[in-house]
Parts: structure tokens; C-alpha cells; sequence
């Protein structure tokens, strides 16, 4: 046992023993408060007494304890009297405290007064909410936790109160946000036809799932977690030490996807290039990726020579490429599929393999290819967005939240799938996810904590699993070995090998079936360098060292 335990341990039992002391002696402790008492008493008395009296005064006295003396038990029956006396006097004469405030009472009052301006209107003769009136006439129930803190609110409204006006809402949610607290977040739903609007609290999401191997269905990958009540699904996870079952945000992608784009938007640190990263991590073990990393800072530089890692670019020049070629190989996808439909054989292997066109930051790159006057590339992904779903090619955009005005309208309609990491704007809302929120963010957001909307489903919250890069020096060393443990390598691959990227076309179509149409001149996609072109003949790759 240390130092500090034996200390500790010392002053528990000098503590027991004090308040045991106090328990068994305190009768007398206070009879002897009151003899004090009462020999400050005398004292005082016999100071204030005229020295003429003085004697008078003590022949009295002795009178009396001679007559005490000899009454039966009159010593005992006096001590009894002077020790009654003392108790007596020296009770504790402490006016007792004053019941501390109920803090619950105090919160709703508080509530109840900052709705009163927002609900109340001079002409209503019966108001709900008034100025001094009382919140049990307006509040049906309430909730409040452990911690004094408010958990569920049930309230009414008058009906002439624009329930149906967004602004109107928000205006409600942020003052009943800010004083029942903005270190949690809450949901609200409105009840227009009854006029009522229940508040509860959500209970934090967690934080401590790492990138894994998830058990998913083909075609589903994994983009982060929610609350149980958002989905009926619960997936095993390895969640700090243990192992959970935590309910997933499932996207479904390939032909029957109804959203098969994402668009991932989210303030700076908050997490967009590691859910990039996670989805990376997901899709190379039975599919290919193309990423470019627009601004230009190496957060996938990790995935670089990996099996299934067509290219990591990180410049202008590179990344048109890249996006021509895709643009290409979408076409060509397509032309297979056709083809293979008219014949009735089976597609090549290589057209229904998933493609992926991860892009982190494109806003950057298109103001650079505005200021240099060459192609946009979010022009290049109108193609693979509008076929995407057929050629089995997906397409991810990530970039800030403030550069959502320069995303192009044709990238923004095509992703359908929409998250948002970190604080939201109530007003920013309907334009990032396409509908309003109904959850206010709280004060403090943690790292991948945001809003997932896919299609049409209302949003809901969503925490990204860790996946940092794993190439920098600040990551924490389980993490890192999580995201390396994931990263493929030339001999972990089972699946067949990725298509090499050549410009070749598919095979002819026969005679029988295409008489009337003439055989197109083979093309072959160059790579604009300046003034000289070069053809593209080998795979899109980078020469940087492995993890």
C-alpha cells in the first residue's frame, strides 16, 4: 500500500472516529454549553449588582441551599434542575437553513418567461403564455436527470403561432436550446395538429470505434453510427477494449442504389477526409480507387501503390487526368454493358467491378482551374455521375462547408447522399441536407460527429469511425496500427486483379446485330501536357513508398 492509500485511509478513519465522538458525547457536550451559560450568567450579574446589595445578596443564597439541603431529595431534585436548565440553555439556537431552491422549478420558470415574448399576442383574451404566469398551464411534463439537467419536455403553443414557418420553429428550438443547456443536443418534434412540441435530450454517440472489418452486406458500406432509435439494424463493433453491437448509418451503393453518390461537407477538422479514408478502407478489399486529394496536403498518401489504388493526386494536371480517364472508363463501362445486354452474355468482369472516384477538396481545384483558364473538374464528373449507377461507378465528394456555393449545381443535384461534420447552421441546414434539422447541434462537437440524410429519409446523427492517417506523427499508435491493419497489400488480395487502365475498346459488335451502324475508329485518351500529347498507356500510379 502506498504512501497517498495510507494517508487517504488516515483521514477516513479520523473522520469516522470524529463524527462517532460526536454521536455519543453530545448530550454532554451540550449540558456543559449551558453550564457555561449559565456561569456567564452569574458572572455578568453579580459585576452589575451594587456592592451594597452584595451581601444581602449571598446571606439569600445560602438561605436557600440550606433549605435545598434539607428538603427530601433536594440535592438530587436541584441537580436535576440545574442540569435541565443547562441542556436548555445550551441546545443549538441556529435558525435552521432555508430549503435550498428546486433548481427543476427554476429552469422551466426560466424557460416558460423566454418563450412568453414569442408566444403571446396582445389581442389573445385567454393567453397560454403570459408575463408572470405560471409554466404548469403552458408545460404538460417535464424530465430531468441525474444531473439536474433537462432530459424531456412536453409543452403546448397557442394555434396562431406559425408552426409551419421554419424560421418560426428555429426561433423556439434555440431558445428552449439555450437555457435547458448547449452541451447536449436536442430533438424536437412538432406536433401541428394537437399543438404540441415535445423536446428530448440525446445521449452522446461514441467515440471510441476505430476503422474495422464490418459485417455488411454486398454493396453496403458503413458511414458511421447513430442512435438505436434511428434504425432497427445493430452490427457488431470492436468499441474501445470490448466488442458492442452499435446501430449503423448503412449506404447502399452499385445498380440498385436509389443515392449513388455522396456528398460530404463538414468544417475544417471535423472529419470529411477521414470519412474518406474509411470508405477507402471499406471498398479496396472487392473494388478500385481513384482519389485526388485537392487540397493538396497528403492526407491519402497512405493509399498510395496500394492494390486497387489506380492514382493519388494531389495537382491540377494530375487530377484532370485522372478525371478524363474516369470519364473514359465510365463510357467504356457502359459500352460493354450495352453490349453484353444485345448479346446476352455475361459483362467483363473488369466493367462491373466497383469504381470509386474518392475527391477531397475539388473547390480548390476549381478555382485554380479558373485561374489558369483550363477545364473545371467537377465539369469532368457529370458523366460518371449521370451513368455512375449502370457502369457500377461511385463518385464521393468532401470538401468544406463553406465552400458549398462552389460546388457545382450538377454535382450537388446528382449526390443525394448528404453528411454534415461538425456545428450546422439552423439556417444552413435546408441547403446542405435539403431539409430543415430537426436536432440542435450542441456547443461542443468532437471529431466526426455531424448529420447523414440519404435520399429521403430524415436525418439523422451520425459519428464517423476514427480512421486517421496513419503517416502522421500525432496519431495514436491503436489507431494507426487499426488503419494499417486495413490497408491492402500485393499479397493480401484474393480477388482478381484490377483492370490495368489501357485505351483499348470493347470488342466489335457482330454483323448480325449492328449491320446498318459503321465501326467506330478506336480513340485513345491522351494526357494534356502543355503543348505535347502523350497517350495514356499505363496505370494511373504514384512512385511513393509504402507504410
Amino acid at each position: 500500500m502506498t504512501l497517498n492509500e495510507h494517508l487517504t485511509r488516515g483521514r477516513e478513519f479520523a473522520r469516522t472516529a470524529g463524527d462517532h465522538a460526536a454521536d455519543m458525547f453530545g448530550p454532554l457536550i451540550t449540558i456543559g454549553r449551558g453550564l457555561r451559560s449559565h456561569g456567564r450568567w452569574t458572572r455578568n450579574w453579580w459585576g452589575n449588582l451594587p456592592k451594597d446589595r452584595r451581601g444581602p445578596a449571598v446571606l439569600l443564597g445560602i438561605a436557600v441551599l440550606a433549605a435545598v439541603a434539607l428538603l427530601p431529595y433536594g440535592p438530587f431534585l436541584a441537580l436535576l434542575t440545574l442540569m435541565g436548565s443547562a441542556a436548555w440553555s445550551g441546545r443549538d439556537r441556529s435558525p435552521a437553513p432555508e430549503p435550498a431552491p428546486d433548481t427543476s422549478q427554476l429552469k422551466l420558470g426560466a424557460i416558460y418567461t423566454a418563450l412568453t415574448p414569442y408566444l403571446v399576442h396582445e389581442s389573445d383574451p385567454n393567453p397560454l403564455y403570459s408575463h408572470g404566469g405560471d409554466f404548469k398551464d403552458a408545460f404538460n411534463s417535464w424530465e430531468f436527470d441525474g444531473e439536474g439537467r433537462l432530459a424531456a419536455l412536453d409543452l403546448r403553443y397557442p394555434a396562431y403561432f406559425t408552426d409551419t414557418e421554419p424560421h418560426a420553429r428555429a426561433r423556439i428550438e434555440h431558445v428552449v436550446h439555450s437555457k435547458a443547456g448547449r452541451s447536449r443536443e436536442y430533438r424536437f418534434t412538432w406536433d401541428e395538429e394537437t399543438n404540441h412540441l415535445q423536446v428530448a435530450a440525446l445521449t452522446p454517440l461514441p467515440t471510441d470505434i476505430t476503422a474495422q472489418p464490418y459485417v455488411t452486406a454486398n454493396g453496403e458500406v458503413v458511414l458511421g453510427f447513430t442512435d438505436t432509435a434511428s434504425t432497427n439494424r445493430m452490427i457488431p463493433v470492436r468499441q474501445g477494449s470490448g466488442t458492442a453491437h452499435q446501430p449503423p448509418v448503412l449506404w447502399r451503393t452499385g445498380s440498385r442504389s436509389s443515392e449513388p453518390h455522396l456528398l460530404a461537407l463538414g468544417t475544417h477538422g471535423h472529419g470529411t477526409s477521414t470519412l474518406l479514408r474509411s470508405l477507402a478502407l471499406q471498398v479496396l478489399p472487392h473494388g478500385d480507387i481513384v482519389v485526388i486529394d485537392g487540397a493538396g496536403t497528403g492526407e491519402h498518401a497512405c493509399l498510395v501503390g496500394r492494390p486497387g489504388v489506380h492514382t493519388v493526386e494531389t495537382s491540377l494536371h494530375g487530377a484532370l487526368a485522372a478525371l478524363e480517364w474516369a470519364m473514359h472508363e465510365t463510357q467504356r463501362r457502359l459500352d460493354a454493358h450495352n453490349l453484353a445486354k444485345r448479346t446476352g452474355e455475361a459483362p467483363p468482369a473488369d466493367t462491373v467491378r466497383p469504381l470509386w472516384l474518392l475527391l477531397d477538396h475539388p473547390a480548390e481545384l476549381s478555382e485554380l482551374a479558373q485561374a489558369e483558364d483550363r477545364p473545371d473538374p467537377q465539369d469532368l464528373l457529370e458523366f460518371p455521375l449521370r451513368h455512375g449507377r449502370t457502369a457500377h461507378v461511385t463518385v464521393v465528394v468532401a470538401d468544406h462547408l463553406d465552400a458549398l456555393d462552389r460546388i457545382k449545381p450538377t454535382v450537388r443535384s446528382a449526390t443525394r447522399a448528404r453528411v454534415v461534420l461538425g456545428a450546422l447552421d439552423p439556417d444552413l441546414a435546408p441547403e446542405a441536407l435539403g431539409v430543415p434539422l430537426d436536432i440542435t447541434p450542441s456547443s461542443h462537437t468532437p471529431a466526426g460527429r455531424g448529420y447523414a440524410r440519404l435520399g429521403t429519409n430524415p436525418p439523422v446523427r451520425i459519428q464517423v469511425p476514427a480512421a486517421p492517417d496513419p503517416l502522421d506523427e500525432e496519431t495514436p499508435p491503436d489507431q494507426r496500427d487499426a488503419v494499417i491493419a486495413l490497408l491492402p497489400h500485393a499479397d493480401s488480395r484474393t480477388e482478381a486483379p484490377a483492370a490495368p487502365i489501357l485505351t483499348k475498346m470493347p470488342p466489335p459488335v457482330p454483323a448480325a446485330l449492328d449491320q446498318d451502324r459503321p465501326a467506330p475508329a478506336p480513340e485513345t485518351p491522351e494526357e494534356r501536357t502543355g503543348e505535347i500529347t502523350q497517350p495514356i498507356t499505363q496505370p494511373i500510379t504514384r512512385a511513393l513508398p509504402l507504410l
